[in-house]
């Protein structure tokens, strides 16, 4: 009776070492994250964060030298622009099929599927929009105003 006891002891002491020290690891955040701009009726456009609900307003936390991948859906040119925050390298991405994004500068996605990464070398707080373009196609209808984009990335 007492062996069974006495193991019995050992295994919930055990479960409760464990259990604390998953309690007080560290998460780690991502490296990467995904973004998918779309259009959408009513607001015009909005994104989704690695496949989550789309909204005008995002947040993204990541690790320090992440990237953040942007792909615009959306029937019009948007051009990813950082509001604040330490500098960030943008660059845009070879669209399969079509070369190169737009010739207007780092961030400029300038067609559907054109793609854009951003890379966080430094910890910090950013925060983003972009800037629409007024190509939309004829016949094109939404409803209300046109959503402005925002997002802040947290970098640790």
């Amino acid at each position: 009776m007492t062996v069974k006891r006495t193991v019995l002891a050992l295994l919930a002491g055990a479960a409760a070492v464990l259990a604390g020290a998953a309690v007080a690891a560290p998460v780690s955040a991502p490296a990467h994250a995904s973004i998918l701009i779309r259009h959408q009726l009513r607001g015009c456009h909005t994104w989704s964060v690695n496949g989550g609900r789309f909204a005008a307003s995002q947040k993204v936390v990541l690790a320090r030298g992440g990237t953040i991948t942007i792909t615009n859906n959306d029937m019009m040119a948007h051009k990813l622009v950082e509001l604040s925050g330490p500098a960030v390298l943008i660059r845009n991405l070879k669209t399969p099929g079509m070369g190169m994004n737009g010739h207007e500068g780092p961030g400029t996605m300038g067609h559907m599927g054109a793609r854009t990464r951003a890379t966080f070398p430094t910890a910090g707080t950013y925060r983003f929009t972009t800037k629409a373009g007024e190509d939309y196609m004829a016949g094109m209808k939404t409803i209300g105003e046109d959503n402005v984009l925002r997002l802040t990335v947290k970098v640790s």
